[in-house]
This record gives C-alpha cells, sequence and structure tokens, in this order.
C-alpha cells in the first residue's frame, strides 16, 4: 500500500487535466465533425491519455532532478516534496516506469491505428511523445535553453488535441479545429508561462533558461493574463468570422465561464510576486479553472451542436 502511495504522489493526479482537458476538446471536436461519436477513439484517447501523462510526469520529473534538488535545498520549506529528491522513489525505477510508459503509449496508437483505421495514429503519437521528449531530456531540453513554453504550447494546444480529433473522424485537420486552434493554442501559452513562475530562483541558479527567468515575474505574469485574454477573444472571433466554427451560441457560454476566474486571476496576480509560492499556487489555480472550464464547456458544446449537424 506504501509504494502504491509512492507511485500515486510521483504521478501527480492534479496535474492531469492540463492535459486530459485538450484532449477531450480533441476527441469533441473529431466526432463532432463525423457526425457520431466513437467508442473505440474513446476508449483509445482515455488509455493513450493514461499512458501519456505517465510518460510525461515522470520522465520529467527524472530530467529536472539536479534543478529539484537545487530548489529543495533553496527553499525547504517552500514547496512540495520532490518525487526524486526527497527519496520518494528511485531515479532509476522512475526512468523506467516513464520510458514503459511512453512504450505503452506508441503500442497503444499502433493497435488503435489498425482497429480504428487511422494510419495516422502511430506517427502522431510519435510526434507527441517526440514533443516532450525535446522539452526535457537530452541532447535539445529546450525547456532548459529557452523556447520550453513554446514548445509546449505547440504540444498540448496543438498536437495533442490533434492526434484525438484524428482518432475520432480521421482527419488530421477537421471541420471547426483549425478555427478553434489559435484560441486554445493562446491558452496553452498562457499555461505554459505560468508554469515557471514558482520556479524563478532555483531555475536561474541551475542555469536553466525560462522565460521566467529571462524576463522577470511582473513580465511573466502579464503575459499569462493577456494570453488568456487572447484565447478567449479569439475564440469569439472565429465563432463570427469562420464559416466552419461553431456558433456563439456554443462559444459564448464557455467564454462567459472562464471569464470571472480570468479576473480574480488579474486580482491575485500583485501578490503573486517572486518567492510567494501560497500566491503563486492560488493564482495558478485560477488560470487553471479558466482554461480547464472554459475548454470543457466548449467541448461540451461542439460535441452536442455537432452530434445535431453542424458541420
Amino acid at each position: 500500500m506504501l509504494e502504491a502511495r509512492r507511485w500515486w504522489y510521483a504521478l501527480k493526479p492534479a496535474s492531469w487535466p492540463k492535459v486530459l482537458v485538450p484532449a477531450l476538446f480533441g476527441q469533441a471536436v473529431g466526432a463532432a465533425a463525423a457526425g457520431r461519436l466513437s467508442l473505440g477513439a474513446l476508449v483509445f484517447g482515455v488509455l493513450w491519455m493514461v499512458a501519456d501523462v505517465s510518460f510525461i510526469v515522470l520522465l520529467n520529473d527524472w530530467g529536472d532532478r539536479e534543478v529539484d534538488t537545487l530548489k529543495r535545498r533553496m527553499f525547504p520549506q517552500g514547496c512540495s516534496p520532490k518525487t526524486i529528491p526527497d527519496g520518494i522513489l528511485p531515479a532509476r525505477a522512475v526512468l523506467v516506469a516513464g520510458v514503459g510508459a511512453g512504450a505503452v503509449a506508441l503500442l497503444g496508437a499502433w493497435g488503435a491505428g489498425l482497429v480504428l483505421g487511422r494510419p495516422l495514429l502511430p506517427p502522431l503519437a510519435v510526434l507527441s511523445l517526440l514533443v516532450f521528449a525535446a522539452y526535457t531530456l537530452p541532447p535539445l531540453r529546450l525547456n532548459y535553453r529557452g523556447g520550453g513554453e513554446l514548445l509546449e504550447m505547440v504540444g498540448v494546444g496543438g498536437v495533442l488535441p490533434t492526434l484525438h480529433a484524428y482518432a475520432q473522424c480521421g482527419q488530421w485537420a477537421p471541420v471547426g479545429w483549425v478555427a478553434l486552434a489559435p484560441g486554445l493554442l493562446a491558452l496553452s501559452l498562457s499555461s505554459a508561462l505560468a508554469s515557471g513562475l514558482s520556479d524563478e530562483e532555483s531555475d536561474r541558479a541551475g542555469g536553466k533558461r525560462t522565460f521566467t527567468t529571462w524576463w522577470g515575474n511582473a513580465v511573466v505574469r502579464r503575459g499569462t493574463e493577456v494570453s488568456l485574454g487572447v484565447g478567449l477573444l479569439l475564440w469569439l472571433a472565429a465563432s463570427c468570422l469562420a464559416e466552419d466554427a461553431p456558433p456563439l451560441a456554443v462559444v459564448v457560454p464557455a467564454v462567459g465561464l472562464a471569464l470571472p476566474f480570468g479576473v480574480r486571476l488579474v486580482r491575485r496576480s500583485p501578490s503573486a510576486v517572486t518567492n510567494a509560492f501560497g500566491s503563486q499556487s492560488a493564482y495558478k489555480a485560477e488560470l487553471h479553472r479558466a482554461i480547464w472550464w472554459g475548454t470543457f464547456t466548449l467541448s461540451v458544446g461542439v460535441l452536442a451542436v455537432g452530434l445535431g449537424g453542424w458541420k
């Protein structure tokens, strides 16, 4: 039982919606484009996400173990226990489990590609895993050399939902996805920017180059808030201007649900300064609520209207 709790802690289930919600969005857009919900594609999506998120979380901990150790020394009371530095799990076990999860994800995509008649699923799965590998693993390690936030935006807001939409409908750019993608990319950038706030000084001390270590806390907070607003505006603009976008009746509730969290985000911003870890956590919680609830609501609306005949 203790060992199971250790692995459950290492997998960080509270962070899963960051990946699960864009995946659900892709499933919804794909099903809407097809005019039906494929149960097989949905089952694949669930299994893929469990394997994919395990791959990401575990190998991210393995790749960041040195910087995490540094942060624990700098702020022993300011951050939660780290999987490897605090001895919750050994580094080798985390590495092996992460690589194993990636292998399961690839095998699942290969099998689903055959069963569902989706030949592009394996290449999309490989691309999705490679985006993460380029983010935190040698030799590229772009999250250490600069550009990690942009790579996260592309992976979470672009590649991931594209894979799930394709699984549902067999098109890599189905009806509505091209119109809605810029908004989701902007929201994903907002989340990626905010993720570096709590690691500003430890990342800088460890030689890690992120937008926060380059520009500082205040600028990144402004970028986070602007990106959130831009994402929501892009969804509204798409609904008004793009012929293949869902109607305003679908988009407005999603934006309306996200806005109050966005307002609370801005109100919390002045207190989320460098090393104010509690305030930063509350700040990011409001951001995640805005993104996750807004995207989830849009997914439900797109699916409902699409199954009812929207093309």
